[in-house]
């Protein structure tokens, strides 16, 4: 079986609460990478780079993402933390 699919079956027998942990995990981490994004782009120093503003609405993926992450992250403490 190749690394994909091994990874996908893995992922498929964790607990819902396991999967809402990974998933908020991954989206706490885009939301990471979307604030370095958006402190980059007005962070330019180079006035002629003010022309070229990029058009992936940073600030917005990082909101979105940092909620959800979140919520999937609040939604699955109680059972990772063994509490239920």
């Amino acid at each position: 079986m190749d690394l994909p699919a091994n990874l996908i079956a893995q992922f498929e027998l964790l607990s819902d609460a396991a999967q809402l942990a990974l998933a908020g995990g991954a989206l706490w981490l885009f939301a990471g990478f979307a604030g370095v994004m958006e402190r980059r782009r007005t962070r330019g120093r180079n006035l002629a780079r003010l022309e070229q503003v990029g058009w992936v609405p940073w600030t917005g993926l990082f909101m979105l993402a940092a909620i959800l992450g979140g919520g999937c992250l609040a939604m699955s403490l109680p059972v990772v933390l063994g509490a239920s």
